[in-house]
């Protein structure tokens, strides 16, 4: 009976040491900070290679605001206006004309007349598109994402 008091105490009294606890507590919550700083560093690629990809729709439209209309050199542009791999001016560039009105662009031929009296505007729109890969696959968006951006121009 002595034996089995002794040890029910030293039981007790190991319970009230606090020493190990920290430790016990740490192995417990370091694999859920683990995959919340995973998730944040991968959601930081994305957009970081979503900026990328709108930088390069805007190195676009700014070729074609200095050098007028050239769709090659326009796609050029865009692909080399930053290092990220698999980036592609999607769809190509396309130029047509139209009359500003308020915060859009009416359609219109180009050399036309607009109705406040000026002539139509040439405007280029520029797509840049790439595919992000993200570290992990989660269900809400799939195991790739389709990054684009879009810039407009008037360049006449």
């Amino acid at each position: 009976m002595l034996r089995l008091t002794r040890c029910l105490s030293r039981m007790i009294d190991a319970l009230r040491d606090g020493r190990g606890v920290a430790a016990v507590e740490f192995a417990l919550a370091a694999p859920l900070l683990a995959t919340i700083l995973t998730v944040l560093v991968d959601f930081g690629f994305g957009f970081y290679e979503k900026m990328q990809v709108e930088d390069a729709a805007q190195a676009g439209a700014q070729y074609a605001l200095l050098y007028g209309w050239d769709s090659t050199a326009i796609q050029n542009a865009v692909t080399n206006a930053t290092p990220l791999s698999g980036l592609s001016a999607t769809p190509a560039p396309t130029k047509t004309c139209g009359c500003p009105s308020g915060t859009s662009v009416t359609a219109a031929t180009c050399g036309a007349t607009c109705s406040n009296g000026l002539s139509a505007g040439t405007y280029v729109t520029i797509s840049a598109q790439a595919t992000y890969t993200p570290l992990i696959s989660y269900a809400v968006m799939g195991s790739t994402v389709t990054l684009s951006a879009q810039s407009v121009a008037r360049i006449q």
